[in-house]
């Protein structure tokens, strides 16, 4: 029978510890989920628990005030299922969008920067690097 990932982590001291305290993440961040209010739960998310602290990770600074507000109450419903809780550090952390790609700005190659590219494209022996540069002076807008 071949052994999971989490097997091999589990087997050594240093990656145990790190599974242990990923798996109590996970534990608090559910049961964070399940006591929040709505408008909370989706706008905030646990991001460590260190030193009986929860931390928490609110994507603006309204949504940060409001869990200040309720600390002391997910403090105590998070104490109730066996995890010490003495307080709760919130932090203003806007979540990253992953697919969420900036314009680039186009920027006009200079008349003397074009010539140069092309001076330096003709000296060049046939080959990728020839063809590269051509491909740029083409595709490249040019100053007036």
């Amino acid at each position: 029978m071949t052994k999971g990932p989490e097997q091999y982590l589990d087997s050594d001291a240093a990656t145990g510890r790190v599974m242990a305290h990923a798996r109590l993440l996970l534990k608090l961040t559910r049961r964070f989920e399940a006591i929040a209010p709505p408008g909370l739960r989706h706008a905030a998310q646990v991001a460590n628990y260190k030193s009986g602290k929860v931390v928490i990770h609110a994507d603006n600074g309204a949504v940060a005030a409001k869990i200040r507000q309720m600390s002391q109450r997910f403090c105590s419903e998070l104490s109730k299922f066996g995890t010490e809780c003495s307080g709760i550090e919130v932090k203003v952390q806007p979540r990253q969008i992953p697919l969420q790609s900036s314009a680039s700005t186009l920027k006009p190659l200079s008349a003397t920067t074009f010539g140069l590219l092309r001076s330096t494209a003709e000296n060049l022996p046939k080959g990728p690097l020839q063809d590269a540069l051509n491909k740029l002076m083409a595709r490249a807008a040019k100053q007036e």
